[in-house]
């Protein structure tokens, strides 16, 4: 019933301001220029066409494809088309995200299920539903970029892998290397994390049939038993959820917070020598993704496939700041609350004097660091005042040269704040693979693009675990009056260039 829910509460939006848009914006628009054109040549037949513009792969374009065949032949027997190029119209292209939206929620949905199977299905519809309003996500529905395809891509992916359908994973990680290379990062998270918990639940599990080296028993730390429990439930959690803590806590106590990230990593590599050969039978699949993606890019010569001009690698660290300031910025009400940030103060103040003494001071110097040496202007960000990040980056980083100086404090503020968060539900180890996945997918971009952040908010705002409804309301209204604002402006405040003729709008 839940995902019934879901899927229309989504789909009354989806469908009439899709509609909407494309009587108001019938042309292809900004990236839509290089990705409608080259998905129709893909329509007549042509697959030998590319236009060297475009960076990504045509995982999209096939994914497409076989959405478009799909109600062909009633289009056809209908007389509504006489041929399948016909039936590539930019509307029905555009559509395609907007299916691959509704299948996302629906993902989301079936994520939150699993790593909180105590969340009624009434809460787990109204938060799927506001993590699908979340703006960037919510405004790219309704154009034919990849950011749909990508995040929906990478959401199978994971449900796949929590369900320890390994194989179907590793099928879902290789569409989405296929819609965005750096996609292979987060499928290498996803397959990492995975992996983290399957020697878990093995290594309990040979540890209560005492089958496991006395090696393995004296090097590895003491968990708690929990052969008894759900194995759905136990696959998901590295920290239970509150409402379990509570019958478990004489457990725990053998199990606390204390474990430092070296004793964990430690654990971790015994653990995977012990159960070496069932990892490598069960994760090869997404080995052989791996070694695919390697070998490309060798053949390649760079991750990107066209225009790799303007997209050089470079050591853009700042991004790490700006998407921890974004991220926690989507979730303000949990982050810049008044008890948030008092409970912060008294945590790094009275609680935790050794990180405040030294981890403050480091992550601060870091920060001013990585924007003081690392933060790249692209030229794109500097030309193009079609996107919000043109008018960030004037208006605000770089409007007098302090700024930027001035909003590292907030920045660190913002990633202590979502490390925090996630501290409560999460081993250090997987906060600390979340953080370098984040930072081997941004450092190398010398764009801002918000677009870039979806996928590291989504895995934070479904593992925050955020439980205060009250936030979720006032998140879900922020989203929904940021949404009708910036469709509003798209499309109804368009301007003009003087060097450029035809209607420009703004856009994310």
């Amino acid at each position: 019933m839940g995902r019934i829910v879901v899927a229309m509460v989504v789909s009354m939006w989806v469908i009439p301001i899709s509609i909407l848009v494309n009587l108001v914006v019938p042309q292809p628009y900004m990236d839509e220029i290089f990705h409608i054109p080259q998905v129709k040549q893909y329509c007549k037949g042509n697959f030998r066409s590319w236009d060297p513009m475009i960076t990504t792969p045509p995982g999209m374009y096939g994914i497409t494809l076989a959405y478009v065949a799909s109600f062909f032949p009633f289009m056809w027997f209908a007389k509504v088309t006489s041929s399948f190029y016909h039936l590539c119209s930019t509307p029905v292209l555009r559509s395609s995200n907007g299916v691959l939206a509704i299948i996302c929620s629906l993902l989301i949905y079936d994520i939150l299920i699993l790593l909180k199977p105590t969340l009624s299905e009434k809460k787990a519809s109204f938060y799927a539903i506001t993590i699908a309003l979340y703006p960037i996500h919510w405004f790219f529905t309704f154009l034919y970029y990849t950011d749909i395809a990508s995040v929906t891509a990478i959401l199978a992916t994971y449900l796949a892998s929590l369900k320890q359908h390994y194989w179907t994973s590793a099928m879902f990680g290789a569409m989405a290397v296929l819609i965005r290379q750096t996609n292979v990062v987060w499928m290498g998270f996803i397959a990492g994390t995975a992996a983290i918990e399957f020697v878990e639940i093995l290594y309990e599990k040979q540890l209560a049939q005492s089958n496991c080296s006395t090696s393995v028993i004296k090097n590895g730390r003491t968990i708690e038993n929990t052969t008894t429990e759900n194995p759905t439930v136990r696959r998901r959690k590295w920290k239970t959820s509150k409402n379990h803590n509570r019958s478990n806590n004489s457990e725990r106590k053998n199990s606390p917070d204390k474990i430092g990230i070296g004793e964990e990593f430690h654990d971790i590599l015994i653990k995977f020598w012990c159960f070496k050969w069932n990892l490598l039978t069960l994760f090869t699949p997404f080995i052989i993704v791996l070694v695919s993606f390697l070998s490309f890019v060798i053949w390649n010569g760079s991750i990107v496939l066209g225009a790799k001009e303007a997209h050089v690698v470079s050591p853009h660290f700042a991004q790490i700041m700006y998407v921890g300031l974004v991220s926690a910025a989507a979730t303000a009400p949990v982050h810049f609350c008044t008890t948030q940030i008092m409970v912060m103060i008294k945590s790094l103040l009275f609680k935790n004097k050794v990180i405040s003494l030294f981890l403050c001071p480091i992550a601060l110097i870091a920060g001013f660091l990585a924007v003081h040496f690392y933060s790249i202007a692209h030229p794109y960000l500097l030309a193009d005042n079609r996107h919000y990040t043109f008018y960030i980056w004037r208006k605000i980083i770089n409007i007098h040269w302090s700024t930027k100086y001035i909003l590292v404090p907030i920045y660190v503020y913002s990633w202590f704040s979502l490390i925090y968060i996630l501290a409560k539900w999460q081993k250090k180890i997987w906060i600390l693979f979340f953080f370098l996945a984040c930072s081997a997918v941004l450092v190398p971009a010398p764009l801002i693009e918000f677009r870039y952040y979806t996928i590291p908010f989504f895995f934070l705002i479904l593992h925050s675990q955020i439980d205060d409804n009250i936030s979720w309301i006032l998140i879900a209204f922020v989203y929904i009056v940021v949404d009708i604002f910036t469709i509003v402006i798209f499309l109804y405040y368009p301007f003009h260039w003087s060097h450029e003729p035809g209607t420009q709008r703004f856009i994310w």
